[in-house]
């Protein structure tokens, strides 16, 4: 499995008013603790928070999203009678089931508390049609109905996305593929974003095809303000 600290092809860039940093689902559930736990999700909290700060005090956009399920939903192990983890291929669902996870209104959902949300122009909900996960912030896994961060964007003046957070080989990789055939010109903060690594393939898999839609790689080092 490659290590993505080592991918970093993208060099040093200068933060301003065209950019957005887009923090995907830093939410209890994946946190260490959480039911869906991804390992050292908690270390990155402190320096997504710092980059949430910094892009909002040079004039750069922020935007959190959030998971967003209700009880139920087809892409939990449980509505199947299965375990998580298991394979499926179904529509809008897979490759693999999830543990209940960030369901509505439940302590698991939430932001995390270290984040600051003060500076966070908008948080995008996603994964609350109950047949569809959503993985992108930008695209529900039916590859068509949208969540409005596009436009959003778009009318803010942004040409290029900074994405973190979790996890990187699932909502960070298809947010930034996504942002990419949106437009944007989209950059991975690799340190800032941790795997699931399942199944064993995954960071692989989302490297190429992140790769395969011009995606670039940088270490937060590398931005300047």
């Amino acid at each position: 499995m490659t290590q993505i600290h080592t991918i970093n092809n993208y060099g040093t860039a200068t933060i301003t008013r065209h950019d957005a940093l887009l923090v995907i689902d830093m939410q209890y559930d994946f946190i260490p603790g959480g039911s869906l736990p991804v390992a050292g999700g908690d270390t990155i909290v402190k320096p997504i928070a710092h980059l949430m700060e910094q892009f909002f005090a040079h004039g750069a956009t922020v935007v959190c999203t959030q998971d967003w399920h209700p009880k139920g939903h087809r892409s939990f192990a449980s509505t199947h009678g299965k375990n998580p983890y298991d394979p499926i291929h179904e529509p809008g669902i897979g490759p693999v089931l999830w543990p209940d996870h960030c369901v509505i209104g439940t302590k698991g959902a939430s932001l995390h508390e270290e984040l600051p949300a003060h500076f966070c122009h908008a948080i995008v909900r996603k994964g609350y049609t109950i047949n569809i996960d959503s993985y992108s912030a930008f695209l529900e896994n039916d590859k068509k109905t949208a969540t409005g961060l596009s436009g959003y964007l778009s009318n803010r003046g942004i040409k290029r996305i900074f994405v973190c957070g979790l996890a990187f080989d699932y909502c960070v990789h298809f947010s930034a593929v996504d942002g990419a055939r949106a437009g944007f010109e989209a950059v991975v903060i690799t340190d800032c974003s941790k795997a699931v690594n399942s199944p064993a393939t995954s960071v692989d898999d989302a490297i190429t095809d992140m790769e395969a839609h011009n995606v670039r790689f940088c270490a937060s080092a590398d931005l300047s303000f």
